[in-house]
């Protein structure tokens, strides 16, 4: 078997196995992530580069450990960058303690930016108590 250096460029076959994912998925993220960007050759024929590697190891934890929506992650890394993606993978190979710390914080941040009007706060009770009549009468 041929053993290659980290620093070396991937396939496509590589990067499914490494991964454990399916290559058509590889190449939907690709559609889906503009970061990810391996070189072609001739005839299409994929190259990875370790740090496309990394980026889809980051990718693929949060979206499948971490929960996340692909738009959610494409969220993430529009606010805090691949670099910090990729930083992230190297510290762990889980991100979900960071990113939940990360998220939680960028959550209570968000959440304090938006001042409900006594208006608006009034129709969402409305809203809720309807939608709790609904749900008691499909109960019984």
């Amino acid at each position: 078997m041929n053993i290659k250096s980290p620093e070396a460029f991937r396939t496509i076959s590589e990067v499914s196995k490494d991964l454990s994912l399916p290559q058509h998925v590889l190449r939907f993220w690709e559609t889906k992530f503009i970061q990810i960007k391996p070189i072609k050759r001739g005839g299409g024929r994929r190259y990875y580069r370790p740090e496309d590697v990394k980026l889809l190891k980051g990718i693929k934890s949060l979206l499948y450990n971490d929960g996340y929506t692909i738009r959610g992650v494409q969220k993430v890394i529009k606010e805090n960058g691949t670099r910090q993606l990729l930083e992230l993978n190297q510290k762990s190979n889980s991100f979900t303690d960071d990113k939940k710390n990360i998220k939680n914080s960028s959550n209570q941040n968000h959440l304090s930016q938006h001042n409900l009007s006594d208006i608006k706060r009034k129709k969402l009770i409305n809203v809720l108590d309807d939608l709790v009549q609904l749900k008691k009468k499909l109960d019984t």
